[in-house]
Parts: structure tokens; sequence; C-alpha cells
């Protein structure tokens, strides 16, 4: 097992895996909504498959909401 930090918290996961694969453990609601961070460089969605994570990474999902009124 390995460790990385996800959204501030440790997780313990098998290696190898994926930024994708990561997600659907972490239960991500609407992908499509979320934009991630792997070591603070934002992840392109498009490489997300090809992104393997290691020992130590810290990714962030990062929802971004809207609306309201001024």
């Amino acid at each position: 097992m390995a460790k990385i930090i996800v959204n501030g918290e440790t997780q313990e996961v098998q290696l190898p895996l994926t930024l994708t694969a990561l997600m659907k453990q972490n239960d991500v609601q609407q992908p499509e909504m979320v934009s991630v961070q792997v070591n603070e460089d934002f992840a392109d969605r498009s490489e997300w498959d090809g992104i393997q994570l290691k020992e130590g990474d810290t990714v962030d999902f990062l929802y971004f909401m809207g609306g309201g009124t001024i």
C-alpha cells in the first residue's frame, strides 16, 4: 500500500493507480465539474487516464460553484 494525500487527508491506495481510478474510488460526483491538481499542478482532463499516481503525491479535487447575486 502507498500513502497519498487527497484533499488534505492521507489515504492508503494500491499502486498502480491512475487519477481516473482514484476519482472513482473517492466517488467523485460530476467529474465534468471538477478540476484536479496533482502536486499543485493542474491536470489536463484529457490526461487523467494516463496520470499514474505515486507514493507521497498530493491530489486536490476542486469543485467550482456558481450562482448567487450581488
